[in-house]
């Protein structure tokens, strides 16, 4: 306890929740009660359980209480922290500084994270339509200096090529990461791609009005919002905005529907567990029933999110750019140990990805042939699929996507006079056979 109160003067207070953590387990331990297991019930408990506590362990409950609710106020949790701070006074009824704080929460309650870049966790399953949201973005006429952070699950980067940008859309604000899950393996990367946007910000005295994390459609949001607690540079610059989850309106229910081995967490309802807002995307593939039922499925996980349906991803931008909607003190009240830093994201280990990314041209008929029957055949295993292509007798990129058995193409940028031809394809699913997926591809390969 006495490291977590250091580290709190500090102003490290994601690890002073560690330690805390660590402390309070001990204490609970020792007297042979779980204390902490839920905040709210404690004043029942404790009439049952405080009779059986020395003056000593009374004493240190108390302190508990109290520097757990200094530590949640520096993370900005004050409606927890105020709760924290009751319980202390349950406790020691006679003390007089808690108090003052619980009053010091009550009147800054409506201060604004001032000077701090607001940042959105983009997020949805595979095929919702992020990257088509991110375009959206980048092309509205807005008026805001926005920064990309975009991270993949795949051994071959399409993403940094379907993102079009535009004029405000420069290269030093645009970071890809395709080594690894953002919410799991590559924490650090996102960490790190954060600063590096932060100060080409300061160095080029080009202020950032927002940042957009286009997460994975696998990560489980949560490990992603905890980063902006957990680095002191980063919650020192940055403030997290909104958790903003597409949805696909035609898919989610069989992937909400999807049974998991035992342990791993269903990313999809994760995503709308943790968001502030919805989009409800895709709508024209389905009828208005089908769209009142995923309403209805989404409102059994999150009763009290704004939903928008919305058709190419396309919406305004007062609905997702600066709303300040992200509460720690919601996200502490659905899971409460989302500060803890023991958990790890596990993922389905039959999802993979197959990545090719090869010199030469495809034969058009050749490759449509050959997709037909891989989504006819495959397609309910193949989450996702896309690539930016070089096709025989084509002058532009041909940049294919698709989506279980969903398929669109579209020409992408022409390709440059002397610019080496080259084929880049990511397939995302379930038991994918690595050997077939790449034989079939190359067979496509003008010889």
């Amino acid at each position: 306890m006495a490291e977590a109160e250091s580290l709190y003067g500090e102003a490290k207070y994601y690890d002073a929740v560690q330690k805390f953590n660590a402390g309070m387990e001990a204490f609970e331990s020792t007297v042979g009660l779980e204390i902490m297991k839920n905040s709210k019930e404690f004043p029942a408990f404790f009439k049952e359980a405080g009779p059986k506590l020395s003056e000593e362990h009374m004493g240190a409950l108390h302190k508990l209480f109290v520097l757990r609710g200094d530590i949640l106020v520096g993370l900005g949790a004050g409606k927890r922290a105020d709760l924290e701070y009751s319980n202390a006074l349950i406790v020691n009824p006679s003390d007089e500084e808690t108090p003052k704080k619980k009053a010091k929460i009550a009147s800054s309650a409506s201060a604004k994270e001032g000077g701090k870049i607001p940042c959105t966790i983009l997020t949805g399953f595979l095929g919702s339509g992020k990257t088509t949201l991110l375009n959206h973005i980048l092309q509205t006429n807005h008026g805001k200096r926005i920064a990309v952070i975009e991270n993949e699950f795949g051994e071959v980067g399409i993403d940094d090529g379907l993102v079009q940008g535009g004029s405000i859309a420069e290269a030093e604000n645009i970071v890809e990461m395709n080594n690894g899950c953002i919410c799991c393996t590559v924490r650090g990367d996102l960490i790190t791609g954060l600063k590096k946007l932060v100060k080409n910000a300061k160095k080029n005295s080009k202020p950032l009005d927002a940042i957009m994390i286009e997460t994975t459609g696998l990560a489980d949001p949560a490990p992603v919002a905890q980063t902006f607690f957990a680095d002191d540079f980063v919650r020192q610059n940055l403030v997290l905005d909104s958790i903003l989850t597409l949805i696909d309106a035609k898919h989610v229910i069989e992937h909400l529907d999807e049974e998991k081995p035992e342990g791993v967490e269903n990313e999809a309802v994760e995503q709308i567990a943790f968001a502030d807002r919805i989009l409800l995307n895709k709508t024209d593939l389905v009828d208005e029933e089908a769209l009142a039922e995923v309403e209805k499925r989404v409102r059994a996980i999150n009763a009290t999110v704004p939903i928008r349906r919305t058709l190419n991803s396309i919406v305004d931008m007062d609905y997702i750019l600066g709303i300040q909607a992200f509460s720690l003190d919601k996200i502490l009240e659905m899971e409460d140990g989302f500060l803890a830093d023991d958990a790890e994201h596990q993922h389905d280990e039959r999802v993979s990805s197959v990545g090719i990314d090869c010199t030469g041209e495809l034969i058009l008929e050749k490759m449509n042939g050959w997709i037909e029957w891989l989504l006819r055949e495959k397609g309910v295993d193949l989450f996702r699929s896309k690539g930016i292509l070089a096709v025989q007798g084509m002058q532009n990129r041909f940049v294919f996507q698709a989506i279980h058995m969903l398929f669109a193409n579209s020409e992408g940028k022409p390709w440059k006079e002397g610019e080496e031809r080259r084929c880049k394809i990511i397939f995302i699913g379930k038991n994918l056979n690595r050997e077939e997926l790449t034989t079939g591809f190359q067979a496509c390969l003008a010889k």
